[in-house]
């Protein structure tokens, strides 16, 4: 039991505590160094900004080759994708001869495949289409962007007439 609880609950044997307050951290507001307190949280205050801002540096520089390396393996995305593109053509001409050999002559068989082509490209047209009209402007942003405008426009005119 310490002096705040015997001075809250009484004292057992007529010592008259008294209440502790607070806790002094040292004597005459000072550190053992010789610093105020005030002094050390401005310190603590400062170091404590320095190893935030040094900490968010080394993630944005972690990130940075994390998304160089990310880019580099994308390239070979692309490029699968591309070769895959270009072989489609391969795909679709053996379709054609395919019909033709089903007995259809060759320039009808040519002539479907490419409609169906055609009807593939409408339709991820109109998939593409459906998604891009559902994009809408950042209000939130705009807004935010002319409140600021106001405020500086406000910050502008007190300035020049004071």
């Amino acid at each position: 039991m310490n002096s705040a609880q015997k001075s809250t609950n009484g004292s057992r044997d007529g010592a008259g505590w008294t209440a502790v307050t607070s806790i002094p951290l040292s004597e005459e507001g000072t550190a053992p160094d010789g610093q105020s307190i005030g002094s050390l949280v401005r310190d603590a205050t400062t170091h404590l900004s320095t190893l935030v801002r040094s900490e968010v540096e080394l993630a944005k520089t972690e990130l940075a080759g994390e998304v160089k390396k990310a880019v580099k393996g994308s390239v070979y995305f692309v490029l699968a994708l591309t070769v895959l593109a270009f072989s489609m053509f391969f795909l679709f001409f053996t379709l054609a001869e395919g019909l033709a050999q089903l007995g259809l002559w060759r320039w009808a068989s040519f002539g479907i495949v490419f409609l169906l082509m055609l009807v593939v490209a409408g339709l991820f047209a109109l998939l593409g289409y459906r998604r891009v009209r559902k994009i809408r402007a950042p209000k939130r942003t705009i807004d935010s962007l002319k409140e600021t405008s106001q405020l500086t426009k406000r910050h502008k005119d007190e300035t020049a007439s004071a």
